[in-house]
């Protein structure tokens, strides 16, 4: 087939609007910039920390709503051994906001960080931090991969564009904007790109529910038509697995960088709160187009439109079926306007995740680190080079795997198994400490890799109650062994902390074992609650440093 020259046009005056918007958003940073007082790096990574409410909650909502996001729900409501109860992410996706804004929005606020990553430095210092903010850094990587494979199946499938030519497209104008004006270009981005989001999956619903090719979806729900139906089932030796994906939607999100960012850069804790309730209702509505293709595609009898058989899942296309389902069950212009809301929610979560990973390598290891001493302009430029940098190596990550599911699952598993047991801890366990945190994370890690996962071929070595081949003949854990980790970890990050304070407390080891200081940082904490200043010494001076950075 040839190349949809309508679509390519649609398609290039998007990409005109979003850098437009990109470069007055910069514009509109650089008076902001002339007049603001505070620290030039926090002006840039978190706009002044005085976002528009109406802003923050259009951000905070485009960076969720991403193309995994759209694409994701469809295949899951569309494929007959799952079905829309299978579709799970805007349901979790309410309970990380909620939780977000009743409890880790408030202590990230008071101390006024600058990234997710502050709290692990101040606390644990800077060689425990850097190897935490490694996974962090790595989901962000695979984030940028993911986001762009969704975009670039899509643009295949409905403009007969090469797959490279859209990711490297998609990448440049994505990498340029965020590069121009840093939280206010892609603030303000993602407000054009969710409104485009809302209105093109809406305009979309119409034509696919009237197409001849379906039946109606309320008679397909229950009943087995093409194919099961497509509400789908949950039976109870499924369960395990269903709590277990629930829950690492739910927690994941909240040790992602991206998060705290929007939350760091309202003006108040109250604003924080609002902005997250609000995007929990945002994705909810979202979320029902997507469910509504992935329905009418269940409906569909393939054979009678220009598709043919096999069907879509037949062929292994299930994770397509959004630009399928609009390629050939609506007309051409429909088509083109449901592409523009999948470029949409990929750049939104694409610029979110490279401002992200910009975030912790410029504050949490170039600043606080390599050079503490380095001043405004050298951080703008560090940061401008880490978001290039991110950018080609999430672009190159997507010549090796075309797999968005690949991409999301580590991502995804990296930050539920391993940074959110260690956010909680560092946040609300004040007996946490560098021997907990190097248990929890080692533990954490190698059960996971023992655990397995089917989708990259990693067979289980660790198997869990319930652990069978699922309906595609593959190995699968039916047991919630996520959250078992993520529990495991926590736990042992608890307790090991903990009696490892005893053992150096007590006097019951030297203090020469003591490799983290553990009983020094312990007395300098209770003499600060107590007003005294803490000794000058390498640390104490790591620690004004880090506070001097993160404050406005």
């Amino acid at each position: 087939m040839a190349l949809n020259i309508p679509g390519l046009v649609v398609m290039a005056m998007f990409y005109i609007v979003i850098l437009g918007t990109g470069i007055w958003a910069s514009m509109r940073s650089k008076k902001v910039e002339k007049k603001y007082t505070g620290d030039g790096m926090e002006l840039t990574l978190l706009a002044g920390r005085n976002i528009n409410l109406l802003v923050g909650i259009f951000t905070l909502t485009a960076t969720w709503v991403g193309g995994g996001f759209i694409l994701g729900i469809a295949e899951a409501t569309y494929n007959p051994t799952l079905g829309a109860v299978w579709a799970l992410m805007p349901v979790p996706y309410v309970l990380t906001f909620f939780l977000g804004g009743f409890f880790f929005a408030k202590p990230m606020r008071e101390n006024k960080y600058m990234t997710m990553m502050d709290p692990f430095q101040k606390k644990y210092g800077n060689v425990l931090s850097s190897a935490l903010i490694f996974p962090a850094l790595v989901a962000d990587v695979l984030w940028v991969a993911r986001t762009l494979v969704s975009l670039a199946g899509t643009m295949r499938v409905i403009l007969e564009l090469p797959y490279v030519y859209s990711i490297i497209i998609s990448s440049v104008v994505a990498i340029v904007y965020t590069l121009l004006g840093g939280l206010y270009s892609v603030a303000y981005t993602d407000v054009i790109q969710l409104i485009l989001i809302f209105v093109s999956l809406w305009v979309c619903v119409p034509f696919l529910l009237t197409n001849p090719h379906s039946v109606d979806i309320s008679l397909s729900a229950y009943n087995q038509t093409f194919q099961a139906p497509w509400v789908g089932t949950v039976e109870l030796n499924e369960a395990g697995k269903w709590f277990d994906d629930f829950m690492l939607l739910a927690l994941g999100g909240l040790a992602y960088q991206a998060f705290y960012q929007r939350i760091l850069s309202s003006s108040s804790y109250t604003q924080a709160q609002v902005t997250c309730f609000a995007s929990a209702a945002f994705c909810l509505v979202l979320g029902i187009p997507s469910v509504l293709v992935g329905a009418v595609a269940a409906s569909t009898d393939w054979n009678t439109t220009a598709y043919g058989l096999p069907t879509p899942y037949e062929r292994d296309q299930a994770g397509s079926i959004l630009p399928i389902a609009l390629q050939f069950l609506t007309p051409t212009y429909v088509s083109v306007i449901g592409i523009g809301a999948v470029a949409a929610a990929v750049m939104s979560s694409m610029d979110s995740a490279l401002l992200s990973s910009a975030s912790l390598f410029s504050s949490n290891i170039y600043k606080n680190i390599i050079r503490k001493q380095a001043s405004d302009y050298e951080m703008q430029w560090v940061i401008r080079i880490s978001v290039v940098v991110v950018g080609l190596a999430g672009t190159g990550l997507t010549f090796l795997d075309s797999s968005v599911l690949v991409f999301w699952l580590v991502g995804v598993d990296m930050s539920y198994t391993i940074m959110f047991p260690q956010l909680v801890c560092v946040l609300f366990f004040k007996v946490s400490n560098g021997y907990g945190v190097c248990v929890g994370y080692i533990l954490g890690l190698v059960m996971r890799v023992l655990s397995g996962e089917p989708l990259i071929g990693l067979p289980p070595s660790i198997r869990f109650p319930g652990c069978r081949l699922n309906k595609e003949g593959k190995l699968t854990q039916f047991f919630p062994f996520r959250t078992t980790i993520m529990l495991m970890s926590l736990v042992s990050i608890v307790l090991f902390s903990w009696l490892a304070s005893i053992v150096f407390t007590k006097n019951l080891l030297s203090d020469k074992w003591d490799v983290f200081d553990i009983k020094r940082k312990e007395a300098q904490t209770a003499g600060a609650s107590d007003g005294k200043l803490p000794d000058t010494n390498e640390d104490a001076a790591a620690a004004k440093t880090l506070l001097r950075t993160t404050s406005c």
